[in-house]
């Protein structure tokens, strides 16, 4: 069994025991979340699909860690000009083990 989610503007194709990185969420270390905007649930042969999200759908899971990616880094340059700007970025993720999809 397996279910398509949205978070964080990206969908993601999840099935119970999987981890995986998503926009971070303010939830702290240890809690459960619910992420009910479920796109599709998938159970063998029988598919639910949303239109866009699915009624009753939801997808539980356990905040394992929060943490930030690698750094990014931005350089902007002007040749002949005497201009340079560096800039780096490193992006808060949340990092989910999902325990449970229902439909």
């Amino acid at each position: 069994m397996y279910a398509v989610i949205v978070t964080g503007g990206k969908q993601y194709r999840v099935a119970p025991g999987d981890t995986l990185r998503v926009e971070k969420l303010n939830t702290p270390e240890g809690e459960s979340v619910e992420l009910d905007r479920v796109l599709m649930v998938a159970d063998g042969d029988n598919i639910k699909l949303g239109a866009p999200y699915l009624d009753g759908g939801r997808v539980m899971a356990r905040v394992k860690a929060h943490g930030r990616g690698p750094k990014v880094e931005i350089i902007k340059f002007r040749r002949r000009k005497h201009h340079m700007k560096r800039q780096g970025h490193r992006q808060a993720y949340t990092e989910l083990e999902i325990t449970d999809v229902s439909a």
